[in-house]
């Protein structure tokens, strides 16, 4: 009895599933399959570009379906998880947020929430850039160590030249 119900359900859901073939759409059916079709190819290939561009840093993606009246599922929207960088060198933040940039504008037509999450991955950089600068000595601190230094080593050598004056 089991076997006999699973094998009814089996052959319902195959019919279901079968839908229309194309000769049996009405002319406004297969115009909305070929419109359904044009927007599972764009929606797939926006996300796929996302991921290519993602590398390391992009997860697989997801899409939500819409049912067209040949009865297959088509793509209409989708999305692409992608970890924006949290923790490290700054040196390092920079690099990974360049990426989620690239990542995030890699499709032709970005959408408003790829735009933001290159603006938010921009201002991580930026700030990432920041405390690159605020550790690094300024030109002028350079140049006054190396005198510094050049008149330390000179007078251990016990023979300064202006070369090693103004070094």
């Amino acid at each position: 009895m089991a076997i006999g119900a699973v094998s009814g359900i089996s052959q319902q859901i195959g019919k279901l599933s079968a839908g229309k073939s194309a000769s049996q759409l009405t002319s406004q059916q297969q115009q909305e399959v070929n419109r359904l079709k044009a927007i599972d190819s764009k929606v797939r290939a926006h996300e796929e570009a996302h991921m290519a561009a993602g590398a390391g840093l992009a997860g697989s993606a997801s899409y939500q379906y819409a049912r067209g009246p040949d009865g297959r599922q088509y793509a209409v929207a989708g999305e692409v998880s992608i970890s924006l960088p949290s923790g490290g060198t700054p040196e390092s933040i920079v690099a990974q947020a360049r990426q989620v940039v690239t990542a995030a504008l890699a499709p032709e037509d970005p959408s408003p929430q790829d735009r933001a999450v290159a603006a938010a991955a921009e201002a991580m950089a930026s700030q990432a850039r920041q405390e690159i600068s605020d550790r690094k000595p300024t030109g002028i601190d350079s140049a006054a160590g190396l005198r510094a230094y050049a008149r330390s080593a000179a007078t251990e050598a016990g023979n300064a030249t202006s070369i090693d004056e103004y070094a």
